[in-house]
């Protein structure tokens, strides 16, 4: 945290923050004196970071106090609308780590029984896990000091820079060569970026600019999702992380990619109780080159995630460092975007005559191009994505989370299917794509043939390009006159009505002139894949009784040698032209055909 803020400079992607509505007989004073033992009991909350020695160092306050101030907003005429405006204002004020304090309180009062509060807290000394610890020591404080009531809280038995020297410690040789090496071999040579389609460019630099989308899965998915989970021995998470994977996958086109998942990393009793910032990033890679079904990505999926649980420990940072991966300002490394089923402890609010809503953050930041995160309700499966603004427009967000749901449902319906089959479209897109969009009929002149309504066209738009290949196009104009040469040759040569005349050409713009040019002359077109084996090829031409074969010189190997009238495309052009030039009078039916530059 402290290197990114050095990297990034100030801002609030790493603020979390609470806006709360308080509705009742609040006392103050006790709030104030809650924070304030808090802030006492966990030293993380009165440490700044300062350099010494060319090194950052944390620097522990030990009689810092906190104040709550409380602006009165009664008298104005619409408090709610500046209460909002200020405390937006508050919690995008970013954090300064080098002096402190790494905590932020403020209150507003907006009737006699009702304020509104804010605190924020710089993710460096806090992380998910805390906010419940923070809300359940207030919550016990506030009732002490409101009543004159005693509370007992679990003695500390560390703090956390203690963990953090213990940290060191441990992280001997050996211990530091296992985890390494796992990481190493897990990642080396895995793509730097998740290349998700986006709706804009991506900025030289991040600025963090983030939405949020809502997401919810009803009860009876939640439910099958679950039994698949159980059936299959893998955890929920596990589950829904094969489903993300599939859709990123699905989006970007990458069949190796990594996603990241934040792992609560305390897994040893000392830290339980401790606000702080424990948690740490796993870089998760999955590969689906082989065309896996959910089951066999479900298993991949396990044995990933245990591996990784296996090797936790090590911080992020250091895996990204001894990678030695290129820092750059326009994205994260190594991970792009996060997925997550929280399952932190979490408290209620139990303040004593007040009634705690929650509100809106007045935040709008984003720390990847991607965060998705769950968790589990009796009402079933909930969360939120959150997403780049300077990537992502919040219409394709919306519509990612619905082709998310329209996944797991396919996945818990045939979880053997293979992961590139599943459906991702509701029923809405579908039917666009097969019925609206797939609306073409349109009503053609009875009276006339295909190269008749094309030659029309190039009357119409003789100069807009009408076919390209590569890097040649040719306008409606230049096809129509190269047609019309090869038209006038085959008439030479005894092509007419009821004459077959075959096709075999690599896709080129010379398979579009061919194809004009036979029904020009008035014959039949048969078209042939020069990749049929040369026996079918033979039997065609046979059993259709070609009468002149188009073609290419390359090609001729792959053609019967007893074809009679074969003609290669590729090296007579300039004796079509010239013909053509001499024998324009054959009576060839031509647009534009007097303007025809044969050269």
């Amino acid at each position: 945290m402290w290197f990114v803020n050095q990297l990034e400079g100030e801002s609030s992607a790493y603020t979390i923050d609470f806006t709360l509505r308080l509705i009742g007989n609040l006392n103050v004073k006790a709030l104030e004196q809650a924070f304030a033992e808090i802030v006492q009991r966990h030293e993380v909350l009165r440490t700044h970071f300062e350099i010494k020695n060319n090194q950052p160092v944390q620097v522990i306050d030990p009689n810092m106090t906190i104040a709550l101030p409380v602006v009165d907003l009664q008298n104005l005429p619409d408090p709610w609308k500046q209460v909002e405006h200020l405390a937006t204002a508050e919690a995008c004020k970013p954090f300064d780590l080098a002096n402190g304090p790494v905590l932020r309180v403020k209150m507003w009062q907006v009737a006699t029984d009702e304020h509104i509060l804010l605190f924020a807290i710089h993710h460096i000394a806090a992380d998910g896990w805390s906010m419940g610890i923070l809300i359940g020591e207030l919550s016990a404080y506030y009732r002490a000091f409101s009543t004159g009531s005693s509370v007992e809280l679990p003695k500390l038995p560390i703090q956390y820079a203690d963990f953090a020297v213990w940290q060191r410690q441990w992280f001997t040789n050996q211990v530091l060569e296992r985890q390494l090496n796992y990481w190493k071999q897990h990642l080396t040579g895995a793509p730097p970026l998740l290349e998700l389609p986006t709706d804009r460019p991506r900025p030289a630099i991040q600025t963090f600019r983030g939405g949020t989308e809502q997401l919810q899965l009803d009860a009876l998915l939640t439910q099958q999702l679950k039994k698949l989970s159980q059936e299959s021995r893998s955890t929920l998470f596990m589950t829904l992380l094969a489903g993300f994977v599939v859709l990123m996958s699905r989006y970007s086109g990458q069949t190796d990619l990594v996603v990241g998942s934040p792992i609560a990393n305390r897994n040893r009793t000392e830290i339980e109780g401790l606000i702080g910032f424990f948690v740490n990033s796993l870089a998760l890679r999955f590969d689906l080159s082989q065309e896996p079904t959910f089951e066999g990505l479900l298993a991949q999926v396990r044995q990933v995630t245990q591996n990784a649980y296996d090797h936790q420990d090590l911080p992020f940072e250091m895996l990204v460092e001894e990678l030695q991966l290129e820092r750059n300002l326009d994205r994260n490394p190594l991970t792009q975007v996060v997925f997550a089923l929280q399952n932190a402890p979490t408290s209620p609010w139990d303040l004593p005559d007040v009634k705690v809503e929650g509100m809106p953050s007045g935040l709008d930041s984003v720390r990847l191009d991607l965060e998705v995160y769950l968790w589990d309700a009796p009402e079933g499966l909930g969360g939120f994505c959150s997403y780049n603004r300077d990537l992502f427009d919040a219409a394709t967000i919306t519509r990612m989370m619905q082709h998310f749901k329209t996944l797991l449902a396919a996945i818990v319906d045939n979880p053997h299917q293979p992961v590139s089959l599943l459906p991702l479209l509701i029923e809405q897109e579908r039917h666009q794509l097969l019925v609206e969009w797939n609306d073409t009929q349109v009503d053609y002149p009875q009276n006339q043939c295909i190269h008749q309504l094309f030659e029309s066209q190039v009357e119409r738009t003789p100069d807009a390009v009408a076919v390209v290949f590569e890097n040649q196009q040719f306008t409606y104009h230049e096809l129509n006159c190269r047609a019309n040469q090869l038209a006038q040759y085959l008439r030479s040569v005894g092509v007419g009505a009821d004459v077959l005349v075959g096709l075999c050409v690599e896709r080129s713009l010379l398979m579009a002139i061919g194809l004009l040019a036979i029904l020009k002359a008035g014959g039949a077109y048969v078209p042939l894949d020069p990749e049929y084996p040369t026996e079918r090829l033979s039997f065609m031409l046979e059993d259709a009784q070609v009468w002149v074969l188009l073609t290419q010189q390359h090609l001729s190997d792959k053609l019967p040698k007893n074809q009679a009238n074969t003609v290669f495309l590729d090296e007579i052009w300039s004796k079509i032209a010239q013909n053509s030039q001499e024998n324009f009078s054959n009576g060839v039916t031509a647009s534009q055909s007097s303007e025809c530059d044969l050269h």
